[in-house]
Formats: structure tokens, C-alpha cells, sequence
């Protein structure tokens, strides 16, 4: 069984300015996460699930399914506010989403194998953990 690479692309990016998700600064346009994509590919995953918010989705689908159409398998989780909150009334003026352990709740149904996980930081790398 081939291991999953679980990532975590939901955030607004609010400190960085602009969405460093699929932002290219590599000498070739590439994102950051195509470098995490690219590893996990060399060290034999079979699937990377991107985390996300619905209204980034056409953006990653138009990015990334040409790079990896035919090299690894590409599932998409969308990461919503009201995901496993119970009766929990949400404040209205909440935008952000809760957080990288929601995060990974909300990917519980597309991962049945090993993963790992990538996620931004701060300054924008990326830093990987998970179970394998």
C-alpha cells in the first residue's frame, strides 16, 4: 500500500498578503508544494490529497492536474467551517478555518492509507509530519 501525501492548503494566507498556496517562485513557475509533490513522488506515494476551501478549487484543479495527471493520484477535501462543529454556533463574522487539526478531520474519509502531511508556515515553507 502506497503512502498518501495529505496537504494542508486551506489558510487565507492573511499574514503572507497574496495566496502562497499557488504562488510560483520556482525557476520554472513552481509552487512551493510542487516540491513536496515532486519528493513524495521519488519516495513512492500514490496520492496526494490537497486540503482546501471550495472557492480555491478551480484554481488548484487548473495548477496541478496538469503537472500530475498520469504520475499520482489527486483527491480533493474541501476544508468547511461547519465540518464536525456539532451544535457549535459559529460567529457570523468568522472567515478563517479552524486550524490544521480540523483540517485533517475533514480528510478522514479520503486517506485509508499511511500519510503524510505538508502544511505552510508562517514564513511560507512548507514542513512535513505525519503517520507512516
Amino acid at each position: 500500500m502506497k503512502p498518501t501525501l495529505l496537504i494542508l492548503a486551506a489558510g487565507m494566507a492573511s499574514r503572507y498578503g497574496s495566496m502562497k498556496q499557488i504562488q510560483g517562485f520556482g525557476p520554472g513557475g513552481e509552487t512551493i508544494m510542487d516540491y513536496s509533490i515532486y519528493d513524495a513522488i521519488r519516495a513512492g506515494f500514490g496520492k496526494v490529497v490537497f486540503i482546501i476551501r471550495k472557492d480555491f478549487a478551480a484554481d488548484f484543479q487548473e495548477i496541478f492536474e496538469p503537472k500530475l495527471k498520469g504520475r499520482i493520484d489527486i483527491d480533493y477535501v474541501y476544508q468547511e467551517l461547519e465540518a464536525f462543529t456539532g451544535d457549535y454556533k459559529i460567529p457570523a463574522d468568522r472567515k478563517k478555518p479552524w486550524g490544521t487539526a480540523h483540517a485533517v478531520l475533514c480528510a478522514k474519509d479520503a486517506i485509508n492509507e499511511p500519510y503524510n502531511t505538508a502544511c505552510a508556515v508562517p514564513h511560507g515553507f512548507f514542513r512535513s509530519a505525519g503517520i507512516l
